[in-house]
């Protein structure tokens, strides 16, 4: 009975034991699927093969294990520093991105708003101011052309009005001399009176009067003295009216010549101003447009920024993008290495190798 119960016992664990080494052998095979578990198992079966001390072989694995999850947090460590940076400077591009816009849109702001309008009005201010110095020396060319008249005039009438004068001379002088007139002497008077007649304007306040007289004279055979005095005191009228018209003229030359210099001198003060206000309006235009410059200056380097932030932004995240993908990748291999590691570790220290097949 006892030797019945002994075998069955012997049975049974022979069964238990060759069931261990076949789920022992399915863990070989999947591990003998991995590089890493591949290079463990084989050590430990030549460590089996050998006599090697299988201690010595756990303590290499529980080293490796370790320096693996060392390696592991060492990796973390080393992405989680490279990710505060990449936050540092994605926050620090992208806010001189931002910076850069809103420097672009003042500049554009104040450009179209300010100094475009500005410099449109200064240079329209100008053009009105050229316009005035046209309309005023066009102003001064017809004022001397009209002063070139008038003193024509004045010239011919005081001409005529020295002509009538020597006209009535030679009348005047002629009658002194007449006592008993031949008709040839009162031809000649009455010739000296149409003289004078002809060198009167038609409309002159003189013209009546001298008609009187030719009527009278025409009349006359000149014998009576008191007929003569008569013509005589006209005649010196007749001049000293023409005299006191040469004076008025020339008195009248002299008022306008000084209202015209007077003139003249207040447009040609007029015309200074306006090429003041040109210049200072100019002085303005020209700062204005140096504003606009270097705007538009400031404006294309604050662009040029914006384009080199950018770009480092970009830069970066594609760096960090890679990065990751990095970290990600030795993270799992390293996890994938660490698990295969401890599959090892544990068959080595729970498996005879020397029955099983590597």
């Amino acid at each position: 009975m006892k030797i019945a119960i002994l075998l069955i016992l012997a049975v049974s664990l022979n069964a238990v034991s060759t069931d261990l080494n076949r789920q022992a052998q399915k863990h070989v095979d999947a591990l003998m699927k991995t590089n890493w578990g591949q290079t463990i198992l084989q050590l430990a079966e030549l460590h089996a093969h050998t006599g090697g001390v299988l201690q010595d072989l756990v303590g290499a694995i529980e080293e490796m294990i370790q320096q693996m999850q060392d390696e592991l947090d060492e990796v973390e460590y080393n992405y989680g520093v490279r990710t505060n940076e990449h936050n540092s400077l994605s926050l620090q591009y992208t806010q001189e991105v931002q910076d850069a816009d809103i420097d672009i849109q003042r500049s554009a702001d104040t450009l179209e708003n300010l100094l475009y309008p500005r410099r449109e009005q200064l240079k329209s201010k100008i053009q009105q101011l050229i316009d005035y110095q046209e309309f005023n020396r066009k102003t001064v060319d017809e004022e001397t052309l009209i002063r070139e008249q008038e003193h024509e005039a004045f010239e011919a009438q005081i001409a005529e009005f020295n002509d009538a004068v020597g006209a009535t001379d030679d009348a005047l002088n002629l009658l002194s001399t007449l006592t008993n007139p031949s008709l040839v002497q009162i031809q000649k008077f009455q010739s000296n009176l149409r003289k004078i007649e002809a060198r009167i304007q038609p409309h002159s306040q003189h013209q009546t009067l001298i008609k009187a007289l030719i009527t009278l004279a025409s009349e006359q055979n000149f014998s009576d003295q008191g007929i003569i005095k008569q013509i005589v005191d006209k005649l010196n009228e007749f001049r000293n009216a023409v005299v006191d018209a040469i004076n008025a003229a020339t008195a009248q030359e002299a008022q306008d010549v000084q209202d015209y210099e007077d003139r003249i001198e207040q447009l040609d003060a007029e015309y200074a101003e306006f090429q003041r206000q040109i210049t200072k309006v100019t002085i303005d235009l020209n700062a204005t447009q140096e504003k606009i410059e270097q705007f538009l200056s400031f404006q294309a380097q604050r662009q040029s920024d914006r384009n080199t932030a950018q770009a480092l932004l970009d830069l970066e995240n594609e760096q960090y993008a890679d990065d990751t993908q990095i970290y990600t990748d030795l993270k799992n291999k390293l996890i994938r290495d660490i698990q295969v590691t401890e599959e090892a570790f544990s068959l080595v220290k729970s498996v005879d190798f020397s029955k099983i097949k590597v």
